[in-house]
């Protein structure tokens, strides 16, 4: 699937982070990350079935998985066209973008890991995650403290300063309840990437991370 020629690829990509060097490579960026990253999200089809049947797999080259490689420029200082990473996710089916529950897995140069969780996720839907961290933080806490999630995965992401309107400060889980985002890594080495043992990886990984999934999932109140 993946291999250096790929990572080669990503560097010269933010080295000419422009289109009309886009244009000219564009067969390379079909044979070395588009081909490779569909490759590798058919093989997740029947993998997700099987350790999490409500979250698709869909090898699309456009509204699949694989997350597109331009950049949306319209806010941002840096108006270079193109991500310099390959991003996968593998959403719920109910969800219709990047904040709904997830499983992703996150290619580049500098770093290279697997996530899960609610990125980022609308009011209401954050809203119902801390509303059920604070009637039953004992689940939560169940869930975020499993030996075998903690042993491969950390929680991540943007938290408040303070406690959101509405929960007490003295909360035994305060802290997560300030959580913004309700996400967790787990580092992904480049010899895992460019190896044969990928998908075998993915699966171990994502079902490592089971309890905080379903937990996520009871919140917003979808079938894990």
């Amino acid at each position: 699937m993946f291999s250096k020629a790929t990572f080669s690829f990503l560097e010269e990509l933010a080295d000419n982070n422009n289109r009309a060097w886009f244009e000219e490579n564009k067969s390379r960026y079909e044979a070395l990350v588009r081909e490779p990253a569909l490759d590798f999200i058919e093989a997740m089809e029947p993998v997700l079935k099987s350790c999490a049947p409500n979250f698709r797999a869909e090898p699309r080259k456009v509204g699949g998985s694989l997350m597109r490689v331009f950049r949306d420029t319209r806010f941002s200082r840096d108006k270079t066209p193109y991500k310099t990473n390959i991003g996968i996710q593998f959403r719920h089916a109910l969800g219709k973008d990047v904040h709904a529950p997830g499983f992703y897995m996150h290619i580049a140069t500098n770093e290279c890991f697997f996530g899960a969780g609610c990125w980022h996720p609308e009011s209401d839907a954050l809203g119902k995650i801390r509303d059920l961290v604070a009637q039953k933080p004992e689940k939560w806490l169940a869930a975020r403290d499993d030996k075998n999630f903690t042993a491969q995965w950390k929680l991540a992401g943007d938290s408040l300063i303070r406690p959101p309107r509405g929960y007490a400060a003295e909360h035994p889980a305060i802290t997560d309840i300030k959580r913004k985002d309700f996400i967790a890594l787990s580092p992904l080495p480049i010899k895992e990437v460019t190896g044969k043992s990928l998908v075998a990886l993915a699966e171990k990984r994502f079902t490592e991370a089971r309890p905080l999934m379903k937990f996520l999932c009871e919140a917003l109140e979808v079938a894990y």
